[in-house]
């Protein structure tokens, strides 16, 4: 599984980035570029390749099905986390910041890729029941009770349990976005001095950025990894929530 999982990713991610790549490209040589990254911005995560690998990883593995990575994609189809990031301009290229993952957005997500998953896996379970000559019900609602008579709990309920996590933990989602504090814009860099409660500089982040009209770019300079599922380093575009003083 681990095999499929990592072969997909990098047949999925690597297309994406060089479309990311292609619009930084773009914003940069072609676009005029606005040094000023005040206002209030946000970000929607999309997580739905993810949680599509994920799940027809497990299905394949487990189940054996016959599932391609395109019936998957069918149902789960735009499953995005949202992430506001706000900036004041206090002086100069300067000013503070505060970003977070909103945890509604994140559980919205969350439900909506195992209802996804869930439509696939009572496909699945109809074509194993054709194949073993069942001649009851093969409709959305008979599948669903056989399958809540069969593990006391409905499709979502059993691949909430049974089934790898299909989006990273919230907790990781805001280790790596959450937190607030000072910022420098200079010469399309951008510096974030991440604070606690009580003042202490808790973390500095250094991040390439590129501004135009209605969209802001951040990608970390330290580069793409692909290492894990999503990169820390993969550009993240912002949209301009509403306008702000500039």
């Amino acid at each position: 599984m681990k095999k499929f999982i990592m072969f997909a990713v990098f047949a999925i991610l690597l297309p994406a980035l060089m479309l990311s790549t292609a619009l930084l490209a773009y914003l940069h040589f072609f676009a005029s570029n606005d040094k000023n990254p005040a206002g209030e911005w946000t970000a929607s995560l999309d997580m739905t390749e993810q949680a599509a690998v994920t799940a027809l990883g497990w299905l394949q593995d487990v189940e054996a099905a016959s599932v391609s990575m395109q019936d998957m994609e069918a149902h789960m189809q735009g499953l995005t986390i949202r992430v506001n990031l706000d900036f004041v301009q206090t002086a100069k290229e300067e000013g503070t910041f505060s970003c977070s993952v909103l945890p509604e957005s994140y559980e919205t997500c969350r439900q909506a890729a195992y209802e996804g998953f869930a439509a696939a896996f009572r496909e699945v379970v109809a074509q194993r029941l054709r194949m073993a000559g069942y001649a009851g019900g093969m409709d959305e609602e008979a599948i669903e009770a056989l399958v809540a008579k069969t593990f006391g709990m409905s499709t979502v309920e059993y691949l909430m349990f049974c089934v790898p996590d299909l989006l990273p933990a919230l907790e990781k989602l805001q280790a790596q976005y959450d937190g607030g504090g000072s910022y420098q814009a200079a010469e399309g860099t951008l510096t974030r001095q991440f604070v606690d409660g009580s003042g202490q500089l808790t973390d500095t982040r250094v991040e390439r950025y590129i501004r135009k009209d209605a969209t802001l770019v951040l990608t970390e300079e330290s580069g793409t990894d692909f290492r894990g599922y999503f990169s820390d380093h993969y550009p993240v575009i912002y949209t301009l929530r509403q306008s702000a003083d500039q």
